[in-house]
């Protein structure tokens, strides 16, 4: 092990107790980390410094703890040396913050639905660890054509228009409450289908495998499956 210091403090080495206590043999990274000292991985795997990378890297971090529900975790200083082998060193000092959860989470504006339908579909409970993305996702606002989220339901049933906005509306202590405001608008009907730049296949094969079809209701499900 190196004798250099970081100037944030000492960072201990995760030991075979805690290594056995986190089911750490379950996880390839906890195992690489409990073995290093010993069999060394990072060995090869040394590479240039590339400040891009780098910065995309701490964006990771930040993202990560987020995901964990350290909503306010910031990377608070980094800094670069070399060693006395002429190898750099990188170390980063972050503040964590206080780990959140979901709180109350209502609806505003949905009249095509009830509450509890699109609570069923949302599929977070209060008390669940804060995850932003996974909010996101779920109410569709990440696209995602697997579908099984808010705006899926809306869309596939004509609502082309459909915006949802999550706004948090308190914060207290390590709990957050959400009201999700809906913006359903009209149910869209398809009129013209036009397909053009198909030189290689003619026009009645590709519509024949289409799910989009005029005089229907849009749909973002079919209209994925078609494309």
């Amino acid at each position: 092990p190196s004798n250099e210091k970081s100037p944030y403090g000492e960072n201990k080495p995760y030991t075979f107790r805690q290594y056995l206590g986190d089911a750490g043999f379950l996880s390839i990274t906890k195992t690489k980390e409990v073995l290093d000292p010993y069999f060394r991985f990072k060995l090869f795997s040394s590479a240039k410094f590339n400040q891009k990378k780098f910065e995309e890297d701490k964006e990771k971090i930040i993202d990560y703890y987020n995901a964990l529900g350290y909503r306010d975790a910031v990377i608070a200083a980094d800094t670069q040396y070399f060693n006395q082998k002429g190898n750099m060193k990188v170390d980063l000092k972050i503040d964590e913050g206080r780990r959140y959860y979901f709180g109350n989470i209502t609806w505003k504006g949905n009249s095509k639905y009830s509450d509890s339908i699109l609570n069923v579909l949302l599929g977070i409970n209060k008390g669940e660890i804060y995850n932003l993305e996974t909010l996101n996702k779920k109410l569709g606002k990440q696209l995602s054509p697997e579908g099984g989220d808010i705006s899926g339901l809306y869309m596939d049933d004509g609502y082309l228009f459909f915006r949802v906005d999550p706004v948090e509306t308190a914060v207290y202590n390590d709990t957050i409450d959400f009201e999700i405001r809906i913006v359903e608008g009209p149910q869209a009907t398809i009129k013209n289908i036009k397909i053009s730049g198909n030189e290689k296949t003619k026009e009645y094969v590709i519509r024949r495998e289409i799910r989009t079809l005029p005089g229907e209701k849009f749909s973002r499900s079919d209209l994925i499956r078609t494309q």
